[in-house]
């Protein structure tokens, strides 16, 4: 297993190479992890629709998601969120901010088009038509209540998620086998799922699937537009998402183990 100190050392090879990647290469793999990550959404979803009582619903929602981080991390695709983590390399000068503003664009906007990608495929296909048509109305009121969030819940809720993201990220690269790697990242994703916090890219699935769900399923939901998806839920929660996987975790890891040191 390789030590906190050794992981550090290690990410900044990764995530400064992330900052150099090809354009198509990078919006290829985006694409790919907004797919991913969308698949174990709605995995999620169908686990624990209509389970009773809500709180074992929540944990067999949570067992489910990690699934999509598994092949993001395992298969290679690159996600905005765990990419908060090139904030590392920035601050040692391995990378440049406009290296990871580069990363970062394209990788909001491929994983935009997977997470969209695959909402408007499970509607279209009426996949949310299982149970009766319960699973369309779990989905659209899931995306309502993301939309119900105030902007300082979703903000901090944005923080918290992505500080167990990236240490799911993180840990992953403690792990010198597949086994190892899946374990690790597991249960981060897992808790993170369970506290009902807030992941900006899984909500370029839930709200467009609400959405879509709407619109194939004859579901009533005045709230649920695109407008209101990006001003209400996505503009605060990726900001969250940003403090909490680059500043505090980025930074907290470049503190502790690489700050002032020559040694990599």
């Amino acid at each position: 297993m390789n030590t906190p100190a050794e992981i550090a050392r290690t990410y900044l090879i990764v995530g400064a190479a992330k900052t150099r990647m090809p354009f198509l290469k990078l919006l290829m793999l985006s694409i790919f992890a907004g797919m991913f990550i969308a698949f174990g959404a709605l995995g999620s979803t169908i686990v624990s629709c209509g389970v009773q009582p809500q709180a074992i619903a929540r944990l067999l929602s949570a067992a489910i998601f990690p699934i999509g981080l598994m092949m993001v991390v395992v298969a290679g695709a690159e996600l905005f969120t765990g990419n908060c983590l090139i904030l590392v390399p920035v601050l040692a000068r391995r990378a440049s901010v406009k290296g990871l503003l580069y990363n970062w664009l394209v990788v909001y906007f491929g994983n935009f088009i997977g997470g969209v990608l695959i909402a408007f495929l499970a509607a279209s296909s009426h996949t949310f038509a299982l149970y009766g048509d319960t699973l369309a109305k779990a989905t659209v009121s899931i995306a309502v209540a993301k939309l119900s969030l105030s902007f300082g819940d979703a903000f901090i809720r944005g923080i918290l998620c992505n500080v167990m993201v990236c240490i799911a990220v993180w840990v992953s690269f403690a792990a010198k086998d597949i086994t190892g790697k899946i374990s690790a990242l597991y249960l981060p994703v897992l808790l993170f799922v369970l506290c009902g916090f807030e992941h900006c890219i899984a909500n370029m699935y839930f709200v467009p699937a609400g959405i879509f769900a709407t619109m194939f399923h004859g579901i009533d939901a005045p709230v649920l537009s695109w407008s209101s998806f990006i001003i209400d839920n996505l503009i605060p929660v990726t900001l969250g998402n940003i403090a909490g996987g680059s500043v505090v975790v980025g930074g907290g890891y470049w503190l502790a183990y690489l700050k002032g040191s020559t040694n990599y």
